[in-house]
């Protein structure tokens, strides 16, 4: 049976060959060109079908399909997200004060070290020589003042004591002169004593009139003070030779070998101290005005795969020229989570962090809002469902929402979308499946 159809189907196709074939050109184009239009409408029909299937069924009525949402007051909130990278609480370049030979390295990559450990020894043999020459030379100068000084006091005694008694026995001999035992150059010859015994006195009087030593006994003790200062000096620069830690932390950089030279102008050691981790980011001119010190923030690291508390504890007072932003610091909670993260400095981490932009304020989506021809509306939906166009005055403005001003009052409700198919007084039908995501889980609009 299957047979005798395959046969006839054959036979007529056979019969529509010879009669193509029969034809001229003309007629063969125009045959064609119908069974090209035909395949056309065929698959047009074919997929249309199959695409109205998805779709959803065509609105009854003409009524456009309208989302809404019913305007009521709440916090209007915005979310800043902050981007930037660790920052260790310090990060030290160690350099040599002096250039010297290296004796001693006692740090490797790695080490912990608290404040004060040594670090580096540089070779300090000529300068402990230099210490005990200053040292001796301080002493000498000491001697000196001690054998001044006595010389001086023995001097001011004697002086004294000279001057006490050329004193006196001029005084007498003026006396004797005046009833004539002595004679005018006897009298003239002991004056002239005393005036020297009373002007060598006074001189060493006067050089402790201020209550100080005298002259020469503070030259000498000067001198003495001076070389003590030079002593000092060589100590200091000694244990300047003797590298130390600043403060706790791990060594991270070392470039120093015992038996190699070390350089004033060249850093041997790099300290950083992570026991405080800081997230250092830019701020946009608009997220810098809402934001102050103090806020909380979560702060992700995403090579560690971990959310931790923080606070902003500084935001720049002034714009930045070049990059037009402003610098703030994010202070990492040292919680149970810091500890176990161990981070290190210049790891990728965002911040997050909700503003409250105002407080019990009428918002919208920002869908609602039409811009046309300089003019700012809403369409507001009636209880019958019709719309009327309405101008708005917007406020402030977040990632999902507008706030509105004037306008619109608390409770009505607004058209979403499709606003290009309302006009004043055109019904709608409310789209049950619009999802609100400023409501969160509540979802989905009545």
């Amino acid at each position: 049976m299957f047979q005798g159809h395959k046969d006839k189907v054959r036979a007529r196709l056979d019969g529509l060959k010879k009669k193509y074939s029969g034809l001229d050109r003309r007629k063969k184009c125009i045959v064609a060109g119908l069974g090209c239009l035909l395949c056309c409408v065929i698959m047009y029909v074919w997929f249309g079908i199959k695409t109205d299937k998805g779709a959803r069924p065509r609105q009854q009525g003409g009524a456009p399909l309208v989302a809404v949402y019913k305007a009521d007051r709440r916090d209007m909130n915005r979310r800043v997200t902050l981007a930037g990278q660790t920052v260790a609480d310090a990060s030290i370049d160690l350099i040599p004060k002096y250039d010297g030979r290296i004796s001693e390295v006692r740090v490797d990559f790695g080490s912990v070290v608290k404040k004060g450990d040594i670090l580096m020894v540089q070779d300090t043999e000529s300068l402990d020589i230099s210490i005990k020459q200053n040292t001796a030379s301080t002493r000498q100068a000491e001697a000196d003042v001690i054998e001044t000084e006595a010389a001086y006091n023995a001097n001011y005694i004697q002086a004294e004591a000279d001057f006490k008694v050329e004193s006196g026995r001029y005084e007498r001999n003026k006396h004797l002169y005046e009833i004539g035992a002595i004679s005018q150059d006897q009298l003239d010859l002991l004056k002239q004593k005393y005036l020297v015994s009373k002007a060598a006195f006074e001189l060493l009087a006067n050089q402790t009139a201020v209550g100080a030593a005298s002259a020469a006994i503070e030259a000498k003790r000067q001198a003495a003070l001076k070389e003590a200062y030079g002593t000092d000096v060589l100590k200091k620069q000694r244990d300047d030779l003797i590298m130390r830690a600043p403060r706790d932390g791990v060594i991270s950089y070392r470039k120093a070998e015992v038996g190699g030279m070390a350089k004033a102008s060249q850093k041997a050691f790099t300290l950083v101290d992570n026991s405080h981790m800081y997230v250092d980011c830019s701020l946009s001119e608009v997220d810098a005005a809402v934001l102050e010190p103090g806020d909380k923030l979560d702060v992700n690291i995403e090579s560690k795969g971990i959310t931790l508390p923080g606070r902003l504890i500084f935001v720049s007072p002034a714009m930045e020229e070049g990059s037009r932003t402003y610098m703030a610091r994010i202070e990492l909670d040292r919680g149970e989570g810091w500890e176990k993260a161990k981070l290190r400095a210049g790891l990728f981490a965002r911040a997050y962090a909700n503003i409250v932009q105002r407080k019990n304020a009428i918002f919208v989506p920002k869908e609602a809002v039409v811009r046309r021809n300089g003019k700012t509306s809403l369409f507001v939906v009636h209880e019958d469902l019709s719309v009327e166009r309405r101008s708005v005055r917007v406020g402030l403005i977040n990632d999902q929402m507008e706030e509105i001003l004037e306008g619109v009052n608390e409770g009505e409700t607004v058209a979403v979308n499709n606003q290009d198919k309302l006009s004043d007084g055109v019904k709608i039908r409310v789209d049950e499946d619009y999802y609100d995501p400023s409501h969160g889980e509540q979802g989905k609009k009545p």
